[in-house]
């Protein structure tokens, strides 16, 4: 059934690879594929090497406060089993050839699906705008006087220009990035523990089971927030590139980059006086090699927050194209909407409070509840009932061909999935009757996945064999 789309994309493709990527939401055809399976180990592990997550990773002894040996095991052992769900998604991407929001219409119907794609937009936005915040901070550091508002704008143009270019280009400066950043970080490691460390350095903090689950949940949460988009930079891979290579590419990637990002921000703390900032601590524990870190901390903020960018615009583009079929956007398009979130986005960012960062985390983690029931819905339709046998014709069609418009299984155990989970959690916008079951760590993560798989899975698989049954009597739609 991909053929006529093959066909149609065959006719419109040149010899010649564009500067600027020439497809938005639509199939990228088995001609115009290219890459390796190390390209996502790449990106993934760049990406995580920044700000934002040394931060994040700092709140392990500042909020959290374990010692540095229960910290350091909690964030492993969280990035390691939130990987999975990245690196299965990740996965996706070269046997469907269309981006991961694109591909839900598969799961929950073509307007079924819009919901979620809302609330990944959301996400994407939430990012972009916590990131150029973050740069025009960086900025400032170096340069204090570079006005604030100048800064965030020099922050967002750059991050938008990689983003209009797209998914080569991303993946070129993410490769460069991966030696850079990657050594740029072992470097400041070996810096602090070749001088002298505060005496309480191993010392400070203590195990506590609340903040020990805590930490090891927000590694787990971290990791899903990237499943929504990870499979839109696997998807011009090589079709008959198989499972295993994109799923372990990027599973170490995701893991390696942020377990060193996050452990960073611990040590970084610890090496300085009690209540530290975590980047005033990156400055002052580096020495020397703080304000280049900072430089390089500044060029990555930038490259990373063109995924928040490039995933944005395709949401919106997925919503718009599910009303209009026949639609096929164009680059100008993308350039367009580009430049609209961009606007949008400096606005916010210029009126943001002081305690921004540290919100946005919060809404993250309450985005959580919607998410985890979408992640478990789509890997479980993807690997264990369709088994990555979709109708791609169907996807794009305007009445959802084989999905329809609506998949009620998918919609009622998403719904279901989500309820479970708020007696349990623990968000800065919602706090659950039961949210202290462990005083301080947000489970309902847990509860959304072990309810939503296996109600999903028997929805799914009794739902086909009622169609089939359904077949065998001469019934149809």
């Amino acid at each position: 059934r991909t053929d006529k789309l093959e066909f149609m994309h065959m006719s419109q493709m040149s010899r010649q690879d564009p500067l600027i990527e020439n497809h938005t939401v639509d199939y990228v055809p088995l001609a115009e594929r290219h890459g390796k399976a190390r390209d996502l180990f790449t990106l993934w592990f760049s990406t995580n090497i920044a700000p934002l997550p040394i931060v994040t990773g700092a709140m392990v002894v500042q909020v959290f406060h374990l010692d540095l040996f229960w910290g350091l095991l909690a964030i492993a052992l969280g990035h390691m089993i939130g990987g999975l769900v990245i690196a299965l998604a990740s996965a996706q991407g070269p046997r469907m050839g269309i981006p991961q929001m694109v591909q839900s219409r598969g799961q929950f119907g073509r307007y079924g699906a819009l919901l979620i794609v809302f609330f990944a937009a959301i996400i994407y936005i939430g990012f972009f705008i916590s990131n150029i915040v973050l740069a025009g901070k960086s900025i400032v550091g170096i340069a204090p006087a570079v006005p604030a508002p100048l800064s965030i704008l020099i922050g967002a143009l750059g991050a938008t220009a990689i983003g209009v270019i797209g998914y080569r280009f991303i993946h070129t400066l993410n490769r460069i990035g991966t030696w850079v950043m990657g050594g740029a970080l072992l470097a400041g490691f070996l810096y602090i523990f070749a001088h002298d460390l505060p005496a309480d350095f191993f010392t400070r903090g203590s195990f506590n089971l609340s903040g020990w689950l805590a930490t090891v949940s927000l590694g787990i949460i971290w990791q899903i927030s990237f499943s929504p988009y990870v499979s839109d930079y696997s998807r011009y891979l090589p079709a008959d590139i198989g499972i295993a290579r994109p799923f372990l590419a990027t599973y170490l990637g995701a893991t390696l980059g942020t377990i060193l990002s996050f452990s960073f921000g611990a040590v970084a703390v610890l090496a300085t006086p009690e209540g530290t900032e975590a980047m005033t601590a990156v400055k002052q524990s580096t020495g020397w090699l703080g304000p280049i870190l900072m430089v390089l901390f500044l060029l990555n903020i930038i490259s990373h927050n063109a995924l928040n960018l490039y995933g944005a615009v395709l949401s919106i583009i997925t919503s718009i194209q599910t009303f209009a079929s026949q639609w096929t956007p164009s680059i100008k398009v993308r350039v367009v909407l580009s430049s609209v979130v961009l606007a949008g986005c400096c606005m916010v960012a210029l009126g943001a409070s002081a305690d921004f960062i540290s919100q946005f985390i919060g809404l993250i983690l309450a985005l959580l509840l919607v998410l985890v029931p979408w992640a478990s819905i789509n890997l479980i339709d993807f690997y264990l009932i369709k088994r990555g046998c979709y109708d791609i014709a169907s996807i794009f069609r305007a009445d959802g061909g084989v999905y329809g418009k609506f998949n009620v299984h998918a919609i009622v155990a998403y719904f279901i999935g989500i309820i479970v989970q708020l007696p349990f959690a623990n968000t800065s916008l919602y706090v659950g009757p039961y949210a202290n079951l462990v005083e301080g760590a947000d489970l309902s993560w847990l509860v959304g996945l072990v309810v939503t798989c296996p109600l999903y899975y028997c929805l799914a698989t009794r739902g086909q064999a009622q169609a089939v049954k359904a077949g065998r009597l001469g019934f149809t739609d």
